[in-house]
């Protein structure tokens, strides 16, 4: 017999797109003139984003053409934490680390598990780690949860991977 239907709710950046945004973001402000002779610049370390420019209202100004980039690609900006404060930097600059949250979170995973539940959708949910599995009997169930999981509000990043019909 056939396995029921099933697939996962993760948080997870498509990182070859979130380079591409990097280096349109830095290709736009190398030749804006609002930038003219300014050291701003993005870079993308592990977790993390590293911004760098010489003040606030220049940082402020990098997320803006950042954001406009990652929006553009397709990029959740709920994945990212631009709430870090701003430091001092080397050679007259400041510097805003923006973390990338990667999987979710055990209280993101009951929040959504929770949701979920309260639907009253004929589907089973199950924690795995940093990711929430959804299976039930019927297709129209799961697009039924993964309407449900766009549609909520949640501060937070989730995409849906691994399908299996």
């Amino acid at each position: 017999m056939a396995q029921d239907p099933s697939f996962d709710i993760v948080s997870k950046i498509d990182r070859p797109e979130l380079q591409n945004a990097v280096a349109q973001a830095m290709t736009e402000i190398s030749t804006r003139f609002d930038f003219k002779g300014s050291n701003s610049e993005i870079k993308l370390k592990d977790e993390e984003l590293i911004l760098t420019s010489e003040n606030e209202i220049k940082i402020k100004q990098v997320i803006d053409v950042l954001t406009t980039k990652m929006a553009k690609r397709g990029i959740s900006l709920r994945a990212f934490d631009f709430e870090g404060k701003v430091e001092t930097a080397t050679g007259q600059t400041v510097r805003q680390k923006v973390k990338i949250q990667t999987g979710l979170g055990p209280e993101q995973t009951k929040k959504i598990t929770n949701l979920i539940k309260e639907s009253k959708l004929k589907v089973q949910v199950t924690i795995q780690g940093d990711s929430v599995r959804v299976v039930g009997k019927k297709k129209d169930d799961l697009q039924d949860v993964m309407q449900l999981v766009k549609n909520a509000d949640f501060p937070f990043d989730a995409n849906f991977t691994n399908f299996k019909g």
